[in-house]
């Protein structure tokens, strides 16, 4: 704790004061709240003060800081205590709880909300569909719970109007595999009629405010509450004023989301709104006298029978049986004759309210079981799946004060004062089971033991709840006052208990009304009206067989006991007060047999104001919550007890025999090492496995002396794990580049084999690997392969050349020339055959007119003297007037001469070799094409290019035999 809260935050551990009095304990809580450090441990039990504000002290990150770490590892915290119960329940599969109490608005929901999201984050890390569903119904099936069972008061916005108990069953794995509610005492009056100020539950303004046009017409409703009787009083109040996010139209969304992800069906949603409905226009139906005979023949009818026909409709019942339910009832007279008695106008309004009261229990009910019907788990075989364990999480209503406090408000503070009487035996049972199981002497603690308020209550024949009982089951009249008189005469001795008759002095409270218990958390005074009418719970029998046979299933499933016959006799059912009680008594029992741990919660100020702590308001709940007392039991002994490996594991660096590990004999002997090098030995005691610290003092000293060597210490770890970092990067880049040493070697080693294995049969003729394919080589091999790819083809060419007679030689350096010039140019340019070059002469080429040729080139050679003829072949001349004429070219060593074939080749033109700087011929219609820029010999495969267009273009098209002529120039130019 106090590596992230420092001494100016206040002690994180009420424990751990000086002084434990009620000033110094109000300095500290003063001190932490205004640090916005809302949660103060007493040892194991969390003390929550509501802030009345969102604080950044949840979500993921939190959640992942708490996750797995110990109480005292982390500041306080709801997660703490959430962690604490999970590895509780899962590292030593124990039953758990968490009992969360403390007065109205004091945070209890929002805490058990908080609870369920840290359980749920934690669980199922593999994600199985069975159980996210069973989270999901978890998390949802508390909106659903508020909207049903909350509403607002005068002391909290969000007050829950009903006790909650979840049970959450985990698996083997620690996985929720299901769960079960169990509610308490549901402040059904509220339907009726409410305080100023306040409002009814929060799902009569939802259904108003938040469903569509088209639905409330559906209804028969208006959206303003103001129309309606029972929510006419908080018709101008908001569920929760200082939160846009949470007004009724929103909530009516989120709520019909989660019903529907629960498993709620469209049917059964609209079932409830339905029913909801109707309670609102039940609560409408006026009685007025009237003498006209009829039905109504006591006088009384229904003011405004559009309602009835609402109701009915509503409901899914005929009209005219629930008008005669409203008007009058049925009894069964001792021969089982039946009777048909009418109503006055007071006791068809007692019949209105009473069933509107069970209609809204019996549907909060059935949503609860509905709930449950879902959580259940499904398929559970212990002998197969193993034990499944439970954590409890008890959200009940805390100790209520009002100014007028009726039987509700008795039967939830009696409620507290059992949590409170289980809260003192298990704490104190705690302690002395600890230090009984640990060798260490118990010494008594001082405090108030508050089973003879609980003994008031609950004694049977004597207790105020026996008393009332007995009063509702009398035979006669028995009045509220005649119940009071009794209450004075059993109790007149009892020391917590009072009345105006009993105390005739004392003027707050009234003659014949009014009775006073002592509780732990204060007095409290109590209005007799209406307990006994509340503790009966009556509901005519002619409602319950007038619901039962609705054709609505989900109406009909509410109501069970409408199947009897009303001649069938039955036991008395038992009073609301007993049933209550045996609730109370059950859960006491359910809670006694779990590990418990608690939540204390603190309402700072009756205002609802962020930031405001009324140290007077939050000095009587400390005192009442018994938190003073709660920290003397903890300290009566002992301080604080830590294992020994624990114990060690925080403070072994404030000693030289234990840092950085011990060598001694056991963990116990090493803890005394260390205590005796401090001289704290004679301030604790040594258990079997854990240490007694007596003084707060002592954790101080250690605690001083732990943050003094702590920086030293983390400069040493950093330096010691930046040097392991480096050596292994060092190792690391080491490994790497031996890696990579060793697989380029593989590369080129496997490369140049493949290079061996493929070349093997290159030195075969005829082709002398030719075909062969080099393969892809490494990078760093590419220039080798560029260098030995050039040398393997001057390698072939060696070989394929020096088989060539020399005679053939000059042939084959023209055709390679002639190769470089216009290769991709055409397919086939003769290199395939001999080149004759003097084509003319020829008399396969030229069979008409070679001997012509012949006599020409005789007179042309005894002219000019030439020796060599290289190049002699038909052309075509076309003009600029794409006039077409015959030509013959004639290229000797000296000479390039034109000539005309059908002049017997007579000399058109002669031009000296040295002389020619270009050759240009015409193809086609493109015009001049220049082909030649200079007559070096240089120029030469130019000229064969320029040649071939030639007899590319229209010459070769138009006149084959010249085209073939001037396609045969280009060896000669070559």
């Amino acid at each position: 704790m106090e590596d992230e809260e420092g001494p100016e935050c206040g002690k994180p551990d009420f424990v751990l004061l000086d002084q434990v009095t009620m000033e110094d304990f109000m300095r500290n809580l003063q001190l932490r709240f205004e640090k916005g450090r809302i949660y103060t441990y007493i040892g194991e039990v969390l003390v929550s003060v509501n802030p009345y504000q969102e604080l950044p002290l949840y979500g993921p990150e939190a959640i992942a800081r708490y996750q797995g770490r110990e109480l005292y590892e982390r500041p306080p915290h709801l997660y703490a205590v959430a962690n604490a119960t999970y590895k509780a329940m899962k590292h030593r599969s124990r039953d758990t709880c968490i009992v969360i109490s403390g007065e109205s608005g004091a945070g209890k929901t929002e805490a058990s909300k908080h609870i369920m999201q840290y359980i749920a984050a934690v669980t199922n890390p593999s994600q199985r569909a069975e159980v996210e569903r069973v989270k999901d119904v978890l998390l949802k099936s508390t909106c659903v719970l508020e909207a049903f069972g909350n509403a607002r008061t005068n002391r909290n916005h969000n007050s829950s109007r009903f006790g909650k108990y979840m049970d959450i069953n985990f698996d083997f794995k620690g996985d929720p595999i299901g769960g079960h509610i169990h509610s308490y005492l549901l402040e059904k009056s509220r339907v009726l009629k409410q305080h100023v100020g306040e409002r009814n539950f929060h799902a009569f303004y939802q259904l108003l405010r938040g469903s569509e046009d088209k639905q409330l017409h559906k209804l028969h409703l208006e959206r303003n509450p103001a129309v309606y009787n029972f929510t006419r009083q908080g018709a101008g109040l908001n569920m929760i004023v200082h939160s846009a996010l949470d007004s009724d139209e929103q909530s009516h969304q989120a709520v019909t989301e989660a019903m529907r992800v629960i498993g709620f069906s469209p049917e059964e949603v609209e079932s409830v709104h339905r029913i909801l409905a109707a309670i609102l226009h039940l609560g409408n139906i006026e009685f007025v006298e009237t003498e006209e005979g009829g039905l109504q023949k006591e006088g009384l009818a229904v003011a405004e029978e559009t309602l009835v026909d609402h109701v009915a409709e509503l409901t899914a019942t005929p009209r005219d049986l629930v008008l005669r339910s409203l008007l009058a009832r049925t009894v069964a007279s001792g021969g089982r004759e039946l009777i048909e008695k009418g109503h006055t106008a007071a006791e068809a309004s007692y019949a209105r309210d009473a069933c509107a009261k069970a209609v809204y229990q019996r549907l909060f009910e059935w949503v609860v079981n509905r709930i449950n019907s879902v959580m259940e788990p499904r398929g559970r075989d212990p002998r197969r799946d193993g034990k499944d364990t439970v954590i409890g999480v008890l959200d009940i209503y805390g100790f209520e004060v009002f100014p007028v406090n009726s039987f509700e408000q008795f039967c939830i503070n009696y409620c507290n004062e059992k949590l409170q009487q289980l809260f003192i035996r298990l704490i104190l049972k705690q302690e002395q089971e600890e230090y009984e199981r640990e060798g260490i002497a118990w010494q008594s603690v001082e405090y108030f033991n508050n089973a003879t308020i609980v003994d008031l209550v609950e004694r049977p024949h004597r207790g105020i709840l026996a008393v009332l009982d007995e009063a509702c089951s009398s035979a006669g009249t028995i009045t509220d006052r005649i119940f009071l008189q009794t209450l004075d005469t059993h109790h007149r001795h009892h020391l917590h208990y009072t009345s105006r008759q009993l105390c005739p002095t004392d003027k707050t409270m009234e003659f014949g009304r009014d009775f006073r218990i002592k509780h732990y958390a204060g007095d409290v005074t109590y209005s007799v009206e209406g307990f006994i009418d509340k503790n009966r719970d009556f509901l005519f029998q002619d409602f319950k067989r007038l619901l039962y046979n609705s054709t609505d299933p989900t109406l009909r499933a509410m109501w069970p006991d409408g199947q009897q016959d009303i001649t069938e006799v039955t036991k008395r059912p038992l009073t609301a007060g007993t049933l209550f009680k045996n609730s109370m008594v059950a859960l006491v029992e359910n809670l006694a047999s779990k590990e418990p741990f608690y939540v204390r919660c603190i309402k700072p100020n009756e205002d609802k104001v962020a930031g405001k702590l009324d140290e007077n308001h939050c000095r009587h709940q400390v005192a009442y919550l018994g938190l003073l007392e709660n920290v003397r039991v903890r300290r009566a002994g002992f301080a604080s007890r830590q294992p020994y490996s624990r114990f060690l594991l925080r403070y072994k660096m404030t000693c030289e025999y234990t840092w950085p590990n011990h060598l001694l004999g056991s963990d116990k002997a090493a803890v005394s090492a260390l205590l005796e090098q401090h001289g704290l030995q004679g301030d604790v005691a040594f258990g079997h496995s854990k240490l007694f610290i007596r003084s707060p003092r002592t954790l101080v000293t250690l605690e001083q002396s732990r943050a003094r060597l702590i920086p030293i210490i983390v400069l040493l770890l950093q330096k010691a794990w930046r040097g392991t970092l480096a050596r292994w990067r060092c190792r690391r880049l080491r490994a790497i580049y031996t890696i990579m040493r060793w697989f380029r070697r593989h590369k080129v080693r496997a490369h140049l084999a493949e290079l061996q294995r493929r070349f093997q049969a290159a030195r075969q003729p005829p082709l002398y690997g030719r075909d062969l394919v080099w393969p892809l080589p490494p990078a760093v091999l590419q220039p080798f392969q560029d260098t030995c790819q050039a040398l393997f083809c001057r390698w072939r060419a060696r070989q394929l050349v020096k088989n060539i007679p020399p005679s053939d030689m000059a042939q084959i350096k023209a055709k390679v020339a002639a190769m470089g010039a216009l290769q991709g140019l055409r397919q086939d340019w003769g290199c395939r055959r001999a080149w004759a070059r003097d084509y003319l002469s020829s008399a396969t080429d030229n069979p008409t007119a070679s001997s012509l040729f012949a006599q020409r080139l005789k007179t042309l050679r005894d002219k000019d003297g030439f020796g060599a003829v290289l190049f002699s072949s038909h052309i075509r001349k076309v003009n600029r007037f794409y006039k077409i004429r015959n030509r013959a070219l004639l290229l000797t060593d000296r000479h390039l001469y034109k000539l005309d074939p059908d002049r017997q080749y007579r000399v058109m033109r002669a031009v000296p070799l040295e002389a020619v700087s270009i050759v240009a011929s015409v193809r086609g219609t493109a015009g001049l094409l220049r082909v030649l820029r200079q007559s070096s010999p240089h120029c030469l495969p130019v000229m064969a290019q320029t040649i071939l267009k030639l007899s590319d273009g229209g010459s070769r098209a138009e006149n084959p035999a010249v085209a073939s002529h001037a396609h045969r120039v280009k060896g000669l130019v070559l």
